[in-house]
């Protein structure tokens, strides 16, 4: 059960002996030429490599492509489903409602009501896409936002404000669709 302890030292010189360095090559003698064949058959292999790199990469690359074009696509009919489907139900009562209009005993004050709460209904669901109304009335004019269709006078609304909008305008996650079209007020009537 006893080891000699003198086996250890013996046992950690042959790896000593495996680290020690090699000899350098004699700088005398050069390497083996290589013949002119040689390195025209390793550059051909070189280049085939190479090209069949560059075939990969451009086929990767057009893949690439395609799949992007492809996914772009499904979002953007995802999208459009997704809205289409929030417009259905505007759909449907809007031809509920033309259905009672078409009764000969219709109330005109109920059919108000119920034009009322499908726009409200519309608007809602437009809103729920990002899409914002621009209803400036009053406001300072932004030429960003606002298109200025004529100037009127008014001694209520300050110059260069708002008076009247004639079109509103609309706005889709903060990127402008139609600019509201208004009508300026130029101050009070100046008298001649």
């Amino acid at each position: 059960m006893n080891q000699p302890t003198s086996s250890q030292p013996e046992a950690a010189k042959p790896m000593a002996a495996s680290n020690e360095p090699k000899p350098a090559p004699d700088p005398a003698v050069p390497p083996p030429a290589k013949s002119a064949d040689d390195l025209l058959i390793a550059a051909k292999a070189e280049a085939a490599a190479n090209y069949d790199k560059f075939m990969r990469a451009v086929a990767d690359l057009e893949n690439f492509r395609r799949r992007t074009v492809r996914e772009k696509d499904e979002l953007k009919q995802l999208a459009t489903g997704r809205v289409l489907e929030d417009l259905l139900p505007v759909l449907d009562n809007l031809a509920l409602g033309l259905a009672a209009a078409k009764q000969p005993n219709a109330d005109l004050k109920s059919l108000v009501g119920g034009i009322d709460m499908v726009l409200a209904q519309l608007r809602g669901a437009l809103a729920n896409h990002g899409l914002k109304e621009i209803n400036p009335a009053g406001q300072l004019f932004d030429p960003h936002q606002h298109e200025s269709i004529s100037h009127q006078p008014s001694p209520d609304v300050k110059e260069e404000h708002v008076l009247t909008v004639v079109r509103t305008g609309y706005s889709l996650n903060g990127r402008l669709l139609r600019p509201a079209a208004v009508v300026l007020s130029s101050g009070p009537e100046k008298k001649a």
